[in-house]
């Protein structure tokens, strides 16, 4: 579980979040300024249209001859239409500009969440509300703040200007008004909900991991007896989070009720400065109706400075993904990456620690596994061979020693081209809601019919596929959970052997499979896989590894025995005791089945 308050945004982070964010807007910085100007044309559309119907309401009490008021009759009708004529082309050019750059700051985003590798950042619900939540600040610092702040402010001096055409000392009062309206209140705004609007965007998060905890966890907490406690401190962020928000709302109430005492003030003062400055009759109204128009449209600022305000968490926390460093270049590569030369694979003198002073996951692990071999790795629960799989992926740096494929080290290949080469069924295979079509197509878009075929056959699915009524456009639902686990592990195989990457890496292909099942799908498999690519097989059942070209045995993250199976069954060692004891169990389960 997160603590239910995280800290405050380092002050540096606050201050430049906003312009590492906005330089990812320069590409669409042309449509951004139209939609700016688009903006200030429609609130100065609509302080014209005040002004000009009071004019023209006031004008014609007094019965003037029509030709006098068509003008200002046909100004109304034009500025009516082009209000909202502006408004809605404001609305596409903004939304087609930020959606455009939200959606590079959600790649962006992605990509450093996918690269991480510490397990704090694993949690999903911090992850989804930093691509959603967080991301949105992004999209309303410019739609919120920044156009209809910039709008709001050049409409604001284009109002003062032309009270001073009508009367210079009203333009005075007005801009004073104007300047309380659009500068002191936001800056009160903002001092008044800074503190409590700093930790919404951080609560948020922490509600998002709980809520993940709380639905995927369930069972775990209940069996340790903390499903209570956790469901405790989920409600207490909640609490937290609601009088957070009761509290901006209260705030915001207070700051808008303001707002419109300042503009009945202003209006007021304008009035009796226009009225000793001898100036009479419609003038004056246009003056009184215009100067509520323009408070009205200052006070824009205030909303923006407090969405500003609220968004500074988030805004900082998608800055700090945005501007991680990028791992250090290995040090002897100043140049382009070279081309591999094939795809063998070699590590030498592996090292890995997952905690500073712990036990090693890999001691100095040596292995090759040229183009065309087959190794299995075995060993019990813990011995090392999912970290294995996870170096030889990239997903996890060595502490020392390398491993290299087609003679570069997995380090210093771009990040694209090693799962063209590395790739297969790994421990976190995911399932998604989708079809099975679809979730096959992942491993290569371009299969037809006849290639799912043989990669479901492969993997010992294609008979279930067939027996059901929508075939291969069955809905397997959310991470599988239409499908036992067999069938779920073996769609995410024939994936896998769909996609052929050259080193095919098969960590536990046969899990939940009765016995018979098992042997079957991973001879099948291995039979499945091109001549001329490499097979890393991970494994704790030792049945069907007869036919590999060496077996590795693991324990304490150290290699213990090494050779075929006929030469480990032959000699004494962890080997030929587990392989005795896996086959009295097989027996045992055979004589039992039905």
């Amino acid at each position: 579980m997160e603590p239910s308050g995280a800290p405050e945004p380092p002050a540096p982070a606050r201050r430049d979040a906003e312009r590492i964010v906005l330089r990812l807007a320069r590409p669409y910085l042309g449509r951004l300024l139209g939609a700016g100007l688009l903006a200030a044309a429609t609130e100065f559309a609509g302080l014209a249209l005040m002004a000009t119907a009071t004019w023209l309401l006031m004008s014609a009490a007094g019965r003037p001859p029509l030709d006098r008021l068509t003008v200002a009759i046909v100004a109304v009708r034009a500025l009516a239409v082009g209000r909202g004529v502006f408004r809605y082309t404001e609305r596409l050019a903004g939304h087609d500009a930020v959606l455009r750059m939200i959606t590079d700051v959600r790649a962006r985003v992605f990509a450093t969440l996918a690269a991480r590798r510490d397990a704090a950042d694993r949690r999903t619900g911090d992850a989804l509300s930093r691509l959603v939540s967080d991301v949105e600040a992004a999209q309303d610092l410019l739609l919120r703040v920044l156009v209809p702040g910039a709008a709001a402010a050049l409409v604001s001096l284009l109002a003062v200007g032309g009270a001073a055409l009508i009367s210079p000392p009203a333009a005075g009062v007005l801009a004073v008004g104007l300047l309380v309206a659009g500068v002191a209140l936001p800056a009160l705004a903002t001092r008044l909900t800074r503190r409590a609007a700093d930790e919404v965007a951080p609560l948020r998060g922490a509600l998002a991991v709980d809520a993940v905890d709380l639905t995927h966890g369930a069972a775990d907490l209940a069996a340790f007896g903390a499903a209570d406690a956790a469901l405790a401190a989920a409600n207490g962020r909640a609490d937290r989070l609601a009088r957070l928000e009761r509290r901006l709302a209260a705030v915001g109430f207070a700051v808008d009720a303001t707002g419109v005492l300042v503009g009945g003030l202003t209006a007021a003062a304008v009035v009796l400065v226009a009225l000793r400055a001898d100036l009479r009759g419609v003038l004056v109204g246009v003056l009184a109706v215009g100067t509520l128009a323009a408070v009205e449209v200052a006070l824009a600022l205030v909303a923006a400075a407090r969405q500003r305000t609220q968004l500074r968490a988030g805004l900082a926390r998608v800055a700090d993904l945005l501007t991680e460093p990028a791992a250090p270049a290995p040090s002897g590569v100043p140049g382009p990456v070279p081309v591999p030369d094939g795809h063998d694979v070699r590590f030498e003198g592996v090292t890995v620690r997952y905690r500073a002073g712990a036990a090693p996951a890999l001691a100095g692990f040596d292995l090759d596994l040229p183009a065309g071999r087959r190794v299995a790795v075995v060993g019990p629960s813990g011995a090392g061979k999912s970290t294995l799989a996870a170096v030889l992926t990239g997903a996890v740096h060595p502490d020392a020693g390398r491993v290299t494929v087609g003679g570069i080290p997995v380090a210093e290949h771009p990040a694209g081209q090693l799962p063209r080469v590395v790739g297969g069924l790994l421990a976190e295979a995911y399932v998604f809601h989708a079809t099975v079509r679809e979730n096959l197509l992942l491993g290569r878009p371009d299969a037809g019919d006849a290639d799912l075929a043989g990669a479901t056959r492969a993997a010992g699915l294609l008979d279930w596929v067939r027996d059901q009524p929508e075939g291969w456009d069955t809905v397997v639902g959310e991470q599988g959970g239409q499908l036992s686990g067999g069938q779920r592990q073996r769609l995410a195989l024939a994936r896998a052997l769909l996609a052929a990457p050259p080193v095919l890496v098969l960590d536990e292909p046969t899990e939940g499979l009765d016995p018979a099942a098992a042997d079957a799908v991973l001879a099948a498999t291995l039979a499945a896989t091109p001549a001329g690519h490499s097979v890393l097989l991970i494994s704790h059942r030792l049945s069907g590894l007869a036919g590999l070209d060496e077996i590795v045995v693991l324990e304490d993250g150290g290699v213990v025995q090494r050779g075929r199976h006929e030469e480990l069954v032959a000699r004494p060692g962890w080997y030929r005791d587990q392989w005795l004891r896996q086959a009295a169990a097989e027996r045992g389960y055979l004589a039992l089945a039905p």
